[in-house]
């Protein structure tokens, strides 16, 4: 299959061939206007001619359809613009403003299924090593400071196996065992709202309560390091 190409630009006359199906009383003057109302903005060509992208045209579609089938003015359509502009979501509602997105399911969180039931692994030290490429002597230290954890009898769980990957990882831009001391840190005041979070809880439905407040309190943590690393 060949690459697939951007969409041409288009010409004020193909805009007006696309819209006339739904809009037959379109026109040229209808579009001019509404581009020196500020509701459209087209690209112009170095000879000053102007020409729409198929985001232009799904634009104008929204302006006539609000004007036709809501009434509303050009200064609701304009703000719900600027609303779609800043990542709002058109309502499906026929007389609805946009509304802030519901919150995606984030892949990067494990969902409450998950948080419940951990396959059983146990891992001795020499297993680790060799599923990780991590050298003894960094388990030892990663263990030193907290961020890997054995049972009683020296054997490592899926979750250690888990969080020793991400050391590995790590470990190849200059992360050492030591930085990772403040992410042991913050889990284990994690781990202590959502003890105190279940503190109130009746043993009944307490695993499954569990597991919610332990995903959005790392929800919350992905939202955190995300918007921070969006920030200029």
């Amino acid at each position: 299959m060949p690459p697939s190409r951007p969409d041409r630009p288009l010409t004020i006359g193909k805009v007006l061939d696309a819209l006339r199906e739904e809009f037959p009383e379109i026109s040229i003057s209808k579009i001019r206007f509404l581009e020196a109302e500020g509701l459209v903005e087209p690209a112009r060509t170095p000879a000053g001619y102007r020409t729409y992208a198929a985001s232009d045209v799904e634009r104008l579609r929204y302006v006539l359809r609000a004007q036709r089938d809501r009434f509303w003015p050009l200064k609701v359509i304009r703000e719900s613009l600027d609303a779609i502009d800043r990542g709002l979501e058109p309502a499906v509602d026929s007389d609805a403003r946009p509304r802030p997105p519901r919150p995606a399911s984030d892949p990067d969180v494990p969902d409450e299924a998950e948080l419940r039931s951990e396959r059983v692994v146990r891992l001795t030290r020499d297993e680790l090593a060799e599923a990780t490429g991590l050298e003894p002597d960094v388990i030892a230290s990663l263990e030193g400071f907290g961020v890997l954890n054995s049972d009683a009898d020296g054997h490592f769980s899926a979750t250690e196996l888990q969080a020793a990957h991400a050391a590995a990882g790590l470990a190849a831009y200059g992360i050492e065992a030591r930085h990772l001391r403040p992410f042991r840190t913050a889990a284990d005041r994690e781990v202590g709202l959502v003890e105190q979070a279940m503190s109130t809880r009746r043993a009944g439905g307490r695993a499954a309560d569990q597991a919610q407040v332990a995903r959005l309190c790392l929800q919350l943590h992905a939202a955190l390091v995300k918007g921070g690393l969006a920030r200029p």
